[in-house]
């Protein structure tokens, strides 16, 4: 294990910051979920505010045309305390999640997705989109983490998504304990996917659009489970590396775990809290890597040993 050497604060005071989108320019896009918005942070730290879809805006990705896809929870419940910030329940105008198209230069919100046939998207998370010339081309892939309730909570899923609106497809489910985080290996014909509250990180080989390869049983969404994390460790976003190594933002335990892709626990980087819930890679060389510390509400940005994954819209 090492230290976050040379980690520095890039802003403070955000409201459960994710989904950091690094930009040329050295500014990130992220979201403030318990806010409801999405947030530019400049690299000398000012704040300005991107668009305000309200529900609970997650996951986010840069897509066709300049425009930012956002995966959207529908809500939570906040508690804050000693701690800080933390999504606890589901809110009482909860109606489903939702995948949205925002134009960062108007602010305008559009609802591409909230359904995949007859059943309702619960709690999209993350996406990643599939690079040219890769199985998934034209298209996204994103995972829905559910929503957890008080007695139950719903069981989580991967999908795949036509960039356009035309075609969504249940490529994987169920993700018992919610599918959180989602990655391509870097030819885009591998897909990752976390388990939030199991601690596995689940692996399928692509086939086409919304098609993966499936394990018989036991598995029980015909993916394999490359890495078992120890201890109790709650998983959450994940990106992917230049070499095709998996970056997991790791909470309970407050860490950046760097899988191998034949799931080899090959680095672990100690963060400074324990919810540190998303990483994304940018800068020159792509060395730089952003984490949002979402019980502080901060953004972090610090140095990284090997350069992250270019991804297909930037």
């Amino acid at each position: 294990m090492s230290d976050a050497t040379g980690l520095a604060i890039m802003a403070e005071g955000l409201r459960f910051p994710e989904g950091p989108i690094a930009l040329p320019d050295g500014s990130v896009i992220l979201v403030e979920i318990a806010a409801g918005k999405l947030t530019k942070v400049a690299p000398d730290g000012t704040k300005s505010t991107v668009a305000t879809p309200g529900g609970g805006p997650n996951g986010i990705a840069m897509g066709p045309g300049g425009q930012i896809y956002c995966c959207n929870n529908g809500g939570f419940v906040w508690h804050e305390g000693p701690e800080g910030l933390r999504p606890h329940g589901v809110p009482a105008d909860y109606k489903g999640g939702r995948i949205e198209v925002i134009d960062p230069a108007s602010g305008s919100v559009k609802v591409l997705y909230d359904r995949c046939g007859e059943n309702t998207l619960k709690g999209p998370n993350d996406i990643v989109f599939a690079p040219k010339g890769s199985p998934g081309e034209g298209g996204f892939w994103f995972s829905d983490l559910g929503k957890v309730r008080a007695r139950d909570r719903d069981h989580g899923g991967v999908y795949w998504a036509a960039s356009d609106g035309s075609r969504i497809v249940e490529a994987a489910f169920p993700i018992f304990g919610g599918a959180n985080g989602i990655a391509l290996s870097p030819d885009g014909r591998t897909l990752y996917a976390a388990e939030t509250e199991t601690g596995r990180l689940w692996a399928w080989d692509i086939e086409g659009p919304g098609v993966v390869r499936k394990d018989p049983w036991p598995s029980s969404n015909g993916g394999r489970v490359i890495c078992q994390f120890p201890g109790y460790r709650r998983l959450d976003s994940i990106a992917a590396t230049a070499a095709g190594n998996i970056c997991v933002a790791t909470l309970v335990s407050g860490e950046i775990t760097t899988v191998s892709p034949k799931g080899e626990i090959v680095g672990v980087v100690k963060m400074p809290e324990r919810m540190p819930t998303n990483i994304c890679f940018g800068g020159p060389g792509m060395r730089t890597a952003y984490v949002t510390l979402s019980l502080s509400g901060k953004l972090a940005a610090m140095p990284w040993g090997e350069p992250g994954l270019e991804l297909p819209f930037g």
